[in-house]
């Protein structure tokens, strides 16, 4: 019969998955660090302990990825509730909530005399992380999140009600639920990934939903398109839009909103030194953005 030890399990584990996934998922079910598990290998788990994290590791040997597994990823330091419905958190999505922030900034010197409240839409919101990210780290500003998925729409809601962010969720395709609404920033993480592209079917992407990651166009910049097209008529004057795409489709990206009018384009590049978030600016007179 197999024991039911922090060591024991942890070994059987990594027969079949990834050391770090082992290690990451019975820490998170006994709220211990890998740390802790490597100094107390004797730790007996309980039968519905074991029998947990004997149902994890099949579902992640199975292929699930490990925000699915365990349904939460953190993103921006905080923990959210992820599920098939929405596509997972990643690291470099962190760029685009960084570079918003330097935009809120600006914007608030630029409009703190006139009293105006800061306004933000998040197209394509998935779970909530960066409308919510950004509405906990800017606690003025008025912030909405747009999604074309009701099920998305669903655990984003919870995600808000879980972290107590008043974000607004509406349901709808990209700028169409806004109604007449402009915003000072307009951020965006929308599929971008290109029709055939292999990685659709390897990997952890395999089990995300498929419209979150590509439009099904061949250069995966449909939805791009669509975004760029639509932003000089919500943004107010001086205000950004900030999108994150494809690991080589940051010129494209520079191009469409230069050829929409935008000003001070330019592109960011996330952890792995990879262009990830271009962002661009609307100007109606001779006014300098911020």
């Amino acid at each position: 019969m197999y024991g039911n030890s922090v060591g024991e399990l942890l070994a059987r584990a990594q027969r079949v998955i990834d050391r770090r996934d082992a290690q990451y998922m019975l820490g998170h079910l006994l709220g211990m660090s890998r740390a802790s598990l490597i100094a107390h290998p004797d730790r007996v788990l309980c039968t519905s302990e074991a029998a947990t994290y004997r149902d994890w590791i099949n579902r992640r040997a199975n292929g699930k990825p490990v925000a699915q597994v365990l349904g939460v990823r953190e993103f921006y330091g905080r923990t959210f509730g992820i599920d098939e419905h929405v596509l997972i958190p990643r690291p470099e999505t962190e760029t685009l909530v960084e570079q918003a922030l330097v935009r809120v900034s600006g914007q608030k010197r630029l409009h703190s005399a006139a009293g105006s409240r800061l306004s933000i839409f998040d197209l394509g919101t998935g779970s909530g992380a960066i409308a919510i990210t950004l509405k906990l780290e800017v606690p003025d500003a008025t912030v909405t999140g747009v999604d074309i998925s009701t099920a998305a729409l669903r655990r984003a809601r919870a995600n808000a009600t879980t972290l107590n962010a008043a974000v607004t969720f509406v349901e709808g395709s990209w700028y169409s639920p806004l109604t007449d609404q402009r915003a000072h920033l307009i951020v965006a993480n929308p599929p971008y990934v290109r029709r055939g592209d292999p990685h659709l079917t390897r990997g952890d992407l395999r089990f995300e939903p498929i419209t979150a990651l590509t439009d099904h166009s061949d250069d995966g910049l449909a939805s791009i398109r669509a975004i760029v097209a639509g932003a000089r008529q919500r943004l107010m004057p001086n205000g950004w839009l900030l999108i994150e795409h494809g690991y080589d489709q940051a010129t494209s990206v520079r191009d469409l909103m230069t050829g929409a009018g935008l000003v001070d384009v330019e592109s960011t590049r996330d952890l792995s030194g990879i262009e990830r978030v271009t962002v661009g600016c609307r100007i109606d007179n001779a006014s300098k953005p911020l």
